[in-house]
């Protein structure tokens, strides 16, 4: 399942050089992941239901193109790879021009929500992956 969430680059998002800064790439980037759980139905109140959070462990980000403010990007998110207790999404943004700007592979783990320790990641989150 792929998610496609379009955003403006707004004026508190450029740094001193007149782009992007690039800690709010990663910025981008969560909205998107957000999205595609909310699009999957797996909203933080089910995982909570179900036990679990997911935290992010790695974030592997590739800047190809700067974003300046009024751009209109698109962030995509899918599913790449799913193992025991850990999953990668890859995400891409693009511009207005249909140029990519940047692509991450982000590697997540399912952890018990009271243990803090790593856990099997659920079916309902696996199927995605399929």
């Amino acid at each position: 399942m792929e998610d496609v969430l379009e955003i403006v680059v707004r004026s508190t998002e450029i740094d001193v050089n007149g782009h992007v800064n690039n800690a709010k790439y990663l910025e981008y980037l969560e909205w998107g992941r957000e999205n595609w759980y909310e699009k999957a139905g797996l909203y933080y109140d089910k995982f909570l239901q179900m036990g679990i959070q997911t935290v992010t462990v790695n974030i592997n980000i590739n800047y190809r193109k700067e974003c300046r403010q009024n751009d209109r990007l698109t962030i995509k998110t899918r599913p790449e790879k799913v193992g025991k207790s850990s999953f990668v999404l890859l995400q891409e943004i693009y511009n207005q021009h249909g140029e990519k700007c940047a692509d991450a592979l982000v590697t997540s783990v399912t952890m018990d929500a009271e243990t803090r320790k790593s856990r099997e990641v659920p079916n309902e989150l696996r199927k995605l992956f399929h």
